[in-house]
């Protein structure tokens, strides 16, 4: 029996349901998250199986100068989601978030730690990379 995990903005204009998530989840300190998401980091997810139930029309999109992709609600301005360039909107890392209920995810890094504010701590427990993962 598979099970599936709903999401939506603030508004709940936009909503979604996903079939399941990538193993690899992080806390990113890059500076876009940092203003993307108005808080120390932002927490995102690949997904599986991803279908939007309603509010495709209130998606916009905000392409950075490196190319990469912010997702939100123009209605509450709800951050929803970010995609490396290139990458098809069916590809999008969720903002945790966004999820209505508890979700099978466990963190288990912290990226782009080099921009972190000098306010917020690392988490200990978590690895740590400087840049991406690699």
């Amino acid at each position: 029996m598979s099970h599936t995990y709903q999401g939506s903005c603030l508004c709940n204009k936009v909503t979604f349901e996903v079939n399941g998530f990538s193993e690899e989840a992080a806390n990113c300190y890059c500076t876009m998250c940092q203003k993307f998401h108005g808080a120390a980091f932002g927490t995102l997810v690949g997904v599986v199986g991803l279908t939007w139930h309603s509010g495709v029309e209130h998606l916009k999109h905000y392409t950075a100068p490196n190319g990469t992709i912010r997702t939100f609600c123009q209605e509450c301005g709800s951050s929803l989601g970010f995609r490396v360039k290139n990458t098809p909107i069916e590809k999008i890392e969720l903002a945790i978030a966004t999820f209505n209920d508890d979700i099978p995810v466990i963190i288990d890094a912290q990226i782009y730690t080099r921009y972190r504010s000098n306010w917020c701590a690392l988490q200990s427990d978590l690895s740590i990379f400087s840049e991406d993962r690699k």
